[in-house]
Formats: C-alpha cells, sequence, structure tokens
C-alpha cells in the first residue's frame, strides 16, 4: 500500500499496477480499491497503461476529514495525478465518471483525456424525485447507526435485485461495505441532479462517453444528452455490458482512446 496527501490533509492509500501512460481509476459507490472486481479491473488496465487505483476518501484505507465536498474529491484527485508525474487520464465508474467530469472541468492542464462509464446522474424530474426520497431514506439510517440496512436501501433503490441485495452478508466483502455506507452521503449529493449540460460545454479535454447497452433507459438518456454538450465527445453503447462492465471489454476502447 502507498499513501498521499490531499490538499486539505486527507490521507489517500492507493495501488499501482503495470506500466504505460497514468490512468487514475476513480471508482463509484460502495467500492474501494481492495474489492475484488476493482483489483481485476485493475490488473487487466494494467496490461496497457500505469493504473492507480486508490481508495476515494471515507473508504478502505483513505482517511476522511470533514466537512464532505465535491471539490475537496477533486483535490483527491488531483493529488493522485501528481503522484503518477503531473499529468495523468482518468477513467471514472458510476459516481466517478461525475468525478471524472469535475476533474476536467477544474484540473484541464493536469488531465489529458477522460473516460466516463455510465454517469449516474437523474435523467429527469420524476426520477429526482424518486432519487431524493431514497437520499432522505439512506441519511435517516445513515445518522440512526444502521450502515448495513443504509447500504441495502441504496443498492435496492438504484435497481439491484433483490436477491442480489437479499445474499449481500454472505459475500467475503460485506463487512467492508457495511462500512462504506457513510460515503453513500458522497455519491448521492454527486447524482442528485440533472446532467449539468451547461457545463458540460465547456469541458475543452477529449472525452469519450461509454454506456453498457444492457442499461436502463435513463443511463442512456443521460450519456446520449452529455455526449452532444460536451464538445466532440465520442459515444459508444458497448454491446452486451450492464453497470458492471467487463474490464476486457473495456480495454480495446481505452487503448484506441487515451493512446
Amino acid at each position: 500500500m502507498n499513501t498521499t496527501k490531499s490538499k486539505d490533509g486527507t490521507i489517500l492509500a492507493y495501488d499501482v499496477y503495470g506500466s504505460g501512460p497514468a490512468l487514475i481509476y476513480i471508482t463509484g459507490a460502495s467500492c474501494f480499491r481492495k474489492f475484488i472486481p476493482i483489483v481485476q479491473d485493475a490488473k487487466v488496465f494494467s496490461t496497457k497503461f500505469t493504473v492507480y487505483n486508490y481508495d476515494r476518501r471515507g473508504r478502505g484505507d483513505s482517511g476522511n476529514n470533514l466537512p464532505y465536498s465535491i471539490e475537496r474529491e477533486v483535490e483527491d484527485i488531483e493529488a493522485m495525478i501528481d503522484i503518477a508525474g503531473g499529468k495523468a487520464h482518468l477513467y471514472g465508474h458510476s459516481s466517478g465518471a461525475v468525478l471524472a467530469f469535475e476533474a476536467a472541468l477544474r484540473l484541464k492542464n493536469k488531465v489529458l483525456k477522460i473516460v466516463m462509464y455510465d454517469p449516474p446522474y437523474v435523467h429527469d424530474e420524476a426520477e429526482k424525485s424518486e432519487y431524493g426520497k431514497l437520499s432522505e431514506s439512506v441519511k435517516y439510517l445513515l445518522d440512526k447507526g444502521k450502515n448495513a440496512q443504509a447500504m441495502k436501501t441504496f443498492l435496492k433503490g438504484i435497481g439491484m435485485p433483490n436477491i442480489f441485495v437479499l445474499l449481500l452478508p454472505l459475500f467475503p466483502g460485506w463487512g467492508k461495505m457495511k462500512a462504506l455506507a457513510p460515503t453513500l452521503a458522497y455519491d448521492i449529493d454527486l447524482t442528485k441532479d440533472l446532467p449539468p449540460l451547461e457545463r458540460a460545454a465547456h469541458v475543452s479535454l477529449p472525452t469519450h462517453i461509454i454506456i453498457g447497452e444492457k442499461n436502463p433507459s435513463g443511463i442512456h438518456d443521460v450519456g446520449s444528452k452529455l455526449a452532444k454538450a460536451i464538445p466532440n465527445a465520442m459515444f459508444t453503447k458497448l454491446a452486451g455490458q450492464d453497470h458492471m462492465v467487463d474490464a476486457k471489454v473495456l480495454l480495446p476502447l481505452f487503448t484506441s482512446f487515451f493512446n
């Protein structure tokens, strides 16, 4: 394990895999750097890139200086870019895609190119209202210290199959997932609004938005709108993939786009 410090003093834990162009891997909700699927992804990407796989603040071995803000998370990404040599590509998955977008706007002199996979902004006012109710439920449970229930409520609320959520406590990583529950509030703050299309028009970096073909229509709608709003953005619907995308399917797209 390696560590570095963000601007506010938060300790960030990270691992480095492979060699080649620097790629910062920004994970989504309920994920941390040692989560088996994340490690597997990083190792696949490392066949072509130097992958910096870090724990977002409040997760795994990273610290969690308060108060939270999106700006602090972007500063965390900047700290990782500095470790990587001062310039890097970004890959953001789910809420991590929102952070990659924010970094593209705020760190344009340090970010080379970004890939956003399934950016999960709400796609219309009806979904925004439903997501607001889910947010209230999750934050209420977190305030009561009911982390396990908060995690299950969030995952069901975003469409995770009930049988999967029911079986989660049997998984080896369930203890870690429960510990991550307070960071759900961060991911909700990142994704509670409609896609910021006016701000997207100011993204000047090469951007590739990728959506899994099997995802709900709302994800497709958000991806399509962002791709139209960001100047010269690439847009790909990835055949046969859902939100849990296969890294081996992504790798050829990364190799072509980032190189």
